[in-house]
């Protein structure tokens, strides 16, 4: 992997600058700025170096800070290289944070967001065709009507009052 970490920040440099990349439990991660996103993925799935052609997943980390609450997680895997690595992509809005859709580049990319979307609100710019997943289109806070993204850290661990019918307690069968 070693080789490949070092191939990869010479395949973004030109794209990204300096690569800030770090190593926990083998898996190698590589910090991307948001309007590079698009540009990165499309260059390490094109160049013969890298060949990072199966996009495995897109998620997201909500850390419940005020500055980067959110980070877009890039899962890349390469067949030829038998080499898989995690771009990550720091988003600055708190409310609701946006990032731009990777859909031209992976078509996968298109439930990949739409999950992201229902689960966190990240909005993925150019998407199309950002809607729930998941949750009813109506999924909103009873009080305010404001959305509601089950997965961020601010989503009331019992969930809202109101909002979704609960099972029966000892349903008669």
């Amino acid at each position: 992997m070693a080789q490949m970490k070092e191939t990869v920040v010479q395949v973004l440099a030109p794209i990204c600058g300096t690569v800030n990349v770090t190593e926990h439990c083998g898996e190698t991660t590589f910090m991307i700025d948001k309007g590079d996103i698009c540009d990165a993925v499309r260059e390490l799935r094109d160049n013969p170096r890298t060949k990072f052609e199966l996009l495995i997943d897109i998620t997201a980390v909500d850390y419940f800070r005020r500055n980067h609450r959110f980070e877009v997680v890039y899962v890349l895997f390469s067949l030829d290289h038998n080499e898989r690595i995690c771009l990550k992509v720091p988003l600055e809005e708190y409310e609701e944070p946006h990032c731009p859709t990777v859909t031209d580049v992976y078509e996968a990319a298109n439930w990949y967001e739409r999950e992201t979307y229902d689960m966190y609100g990240i909005i993925f710019n150019g998407h199309p065709d950002l809607r729930r997943f998941y949750m009813p289109e109506d999924f909103v806070a009873p009080e305010t009507a404001e959305p509601l993204y089950p997965l961020r850290k601010d989503f009331p661990l019992m969930g809202i009052p109101g909002s979704l019918p609960m099972p029966e307690k000892n349903p008669q069968y």
